[in-house]
């Protein structure tokens, strides 16, 4: 809102205005980038802190915020080449600013997602991670489309008001539909649930318990220490899936390596599902179809 506000500001009433007055406003400017990465990385970060270091993004404001004070109206209306530099490095190193925390806010973003890359992540999780894109790119879609602007008028001045506004509108639309103002960074706080089904995963995936015919809920809760409930609640809401389906997915994901390789040809498809930790050809079968689409032997054979 400052962006758009202090430009206009400075275009359409600077004649009026003192220019010390015009000056400040520019400076302002300045304190959007410092304040986007902030929102950005409280919005990415549980229990976030205003850190006592981030004060020194302040220091580009109050540089120019001063010296904004030095300013004289007879300076300014001199028109000589000193103003036209001034005023122009001035408008620069705003844009450059801004630029400059657009990029690192983006980064912080992308960083945070990698970080995630092997984990299942909650609805609000998703959401955040959404949000913060569509918010990014707004910024960078109302920068281009002022920034243009200055540069020998490549684009009409109404061009930006109009961009801005989409952008506002857009951005407000989203916000809405994915709720965002009633998550914050809390939701990528570690919880005891998110550590057990890591547990879970450990177990079944890992140390390949999955292989064993007669693994079952109840002896994953007795070795977790939790309760077949708990098990199956935290398997449905991290997997997606109940606990049958969590287990037979490791073993058609191995048998599919097993009909695939080569050593393995001369082995039967019962020879191959039995090893792969289930009972029975037929509950393979079926097993097989639902997560793979096709019948062992199709797949074999592709």
């Amino acid at each position: 809102m400052a962006f758009r506000i202090g430009k206009s500001v400075m275009l359409n009433f600077g004649n009026d205005l003192e220019p010390v007055f015009i000056f400040v406003g520019l400076a302002f400017l300045l304190l959007i980038g410092p304040l986007l990465r902030w929102y950005v990385i409280a919005m990415l970060r549980a229990n976030f802190k205003f850190s006592k270091y981030y004060y020194l993004e302040f220091l580009p404001f109050l540089v120019m915020f001063l010296a904004s004070f030095m300013v004289t109206r007879e300076w300014y209306e001199s028109q000589n080449e000193s103003v036209i530099i001034v005023f122009a490095s001035f408008l620069i190193f705003i844009y450059l600013h801004f630029a400059f925390y657009i990029f690192i806010s983006n980064s912080t973003l992308r960083k945070v997602k990698k970080s995630y890359s092997s984990e299942l992540l909650t609805k609000h999780q998703k959401a955040i991670f959404s949000w913060l894109h569509f918010l990014i790119l707004g910024f960078v879609v109302i920068w281009f489309s002022y920034f243009l602007n200055i540069i020998e008028n490549m684009v009409p001045y109404i061009t930006g008001p109009i961009m801005y506004s989409v952008v506002i509108y857009f951005l407000s639309l989203k916000a809405f539909q994915l709720k965002i103002t009633d998550i914050d960074g809390g939701v990528f706080k570690k919880n005891d649930d998110l550590i057990l089904f890591g547990v879970i995963k450990k177990l079944i995936y890992e140390d390949k318990m999955f292989l064993e015919p007669d693994l079952s809920l109840s002896g994953i809760a007795k070795l977790t220490g939790k309760t077949n409930q708990k098990v199956s609640e935290v398997v449905n809401q991290y997997a997606q899936q109940n606990f049958n389906d969590f287990v037979n997915f490791s073993r058609i994901e191995e048998a599919k390596k097993e009909l695939l390789n080569q050593e393995t040809q001369n082995h039967t498809i019962a020879s191959i599902a039995f090893g792969v930790g289930f009972s029975s050809l037929s509950s393979f079968n079926s097993s097989f179809k639902k997560f793979v689409g096709m019948t062992p032997s199709e797949f074999r054979k592709k």
